[in-house]
């Protein structure tokens, strides 16, 4: 049986005069987490349409090691330095899941699909 893939559910606020600086970094993180995290599946940006300086991210992972794999990345590391202090709050984790559709090997064949951005 598919245990299917773990994904997370997070929002944050950013103070809008760092809007440009955040979307800057966290794209660049984003397209490098894809293409160089084989264990991630999703990680998707999305802004707010009422709020412009609110976003959710959406992410999936293979497995609660690759999401811990993820934590523990210098990548990340990098990133949540870099964009600390443009926050307006702290990141609100919304919701921690698990994939029911689609499946694992749904999840891989799209895998190389993220990579064109």
């Amino acid at each position: 049986m598919d245990d299917g893939m773990r994904g997370g559910f997070f929002a944050v606020n950013v103070k809008p005069e760092h809007r440009q600086s955040f979307l800057n970094a966290s794209i660049f993180q984003a397209q490098s987490v894809v293409s160089e995290e084989a264990e991630v599946f999703q990680f998707q940006i999305m802004a707010d349409m009422a709020n412009p300086n609110r976003f959710y991210f959406y992410e999936v992972f293979r497995d609660e090691a690759a999401v811990q794999g993820h934590w523990d990345s210098q990548a990340f590391k990098n990133w949540l330095s870099t964009v600390q202090t443009m926050l307006d709050g702290e990141i609100e984790i919304i919701a921690r899941m698990r994939s029911l559709f689609p499946t694992t090997k749904g999840f891989e064949a799209q895998k190389p699909g993220l990579l064109q951005w």
